[in-house]
């Protein structure tokens, strides 16, 4: 095996050796201060958005329907988030209770559909007539938009839970698997012949040749399906959805209710961008070579 704690160290010390004898080449800005900047960029674009909303809600050229100044807006979350006037949240839950059973029907979607596209993608990367005979299925279900097949399963399975999980696997399930079939795929043809050379097995080459190769891909293939999914949980809680956000926007928009309507869409942002974020840490510590091989 090649020592890579040797080489490890190796490059570690060469990042941080200098000409000048150790120091930071000039201009490179302090840590805090980049940090801080990475931080001010994003806030200060969305405090100018949330001027701009407003400018354009008190401007009158709009109606509130449409464009509701963010005071009826705040109003709508808090109404959302408590009991007031003998009234329990929006449909008798609470905000959090509705964004947990759509997060909930998300992960047990995004779990099946990933775990399932993984799976398919190995297998499809790895043996070329598998990859022939399920890529022109993967294809066809890859470019349906959810709508078009959510109807047959609230036929198939009804309006309980079992259409809703089964839509976000389905949404789930081709971007992890096109991207593990690429991945697994593009694994580097001497790697493999060195590992098989050396008497391991084919189970000894996936786990320790293919599978790392894969990986940065893999998990790539696993935000894009988290992102795909949770674009589709508006449709997945169409019938029978709340509690569920994606049941919220819908039940608000029959009624005109726009603020509610921003709300869910906001929460729904919020939580797509924080789980986004974690899988990024997560990536970041399960792949920490990518990008630098």
């Amino acid at each position: 095996m090649i020592n890579t704690s040797a080489l490890g160290r190796a490059a570690s010390t060469g990042a941080t050796r200098y000409d000048d004898g150790g120091a930071p080449p000039r201009g490179r800005r302090p840590r805090w201060r980049r940090a801080g900047r990475a931080v001010a960029l994003p806030l200060l674009s969305v405090l100018v958005f949330l001027g701009l909303w407003q400018s354009a809600a008190v401007s009158g050229i709009w109606s509130e329907t449409f464009v509701p100044p963010l005071g009826k807006i705040w109003a709508a979350f808090v109404d959302m988030s408590t009991t007031h006037d003998g009234v329990r949240g929006y449909g008798d839950y609470l905000l959090w209770e509705h964004l947990y059973m759509t997060l909930r029907r998300v992960f047990l979607g995004v779990t099946v559909g990933v775990l399932a596209g993984v799976a398919l993608g190995v297998a499809m990367g790895s043996v070329p007539w598998v990859r022939r005979v399920l890529e022109p299925w993967l294809t066809f279900l890859r470019a349906l938009p959810p709508l078009a097949y959510f109807f047959l399963l609230v036929i198939w399975l009804g309006i309980d839970e079992a259409p809703k999980i089964t839509l976000l696997a389905l949404a789930a399930l081709p971007p992890a698997a096109v991207a593990t079939t690429a991945a697994v795929a593009s694994t580097p043809v001497p790697l493999v012949e060195a590992a098989r050379a050396l008497g391991g097995s084919r189970w000894d080459v996936l786990r320790d040749v293919v599978f790392p190769a894969a990986l940065p891909e893999t998990f790539t293939g696993v935000r894009l399906s988290v992102g795909i999914a949770y674009s589709s949980v508006v449709a997945a809680e169409l019938f029978n959805g709340i509690p569920g956000i994606g049941g919220v926007v819908k039940d608000a928009s029959n009624y005109n209710n726009t603020p509610a309507v921003l709300v869910g869409i906001v929460a729904i942002g919020l939580s797509g961008l924080i789980i986004d974020a974690v899988l990024r840490a997560a990536e970041t510590r399960a792949v920490p070579w990518r990008g630098k091989a």
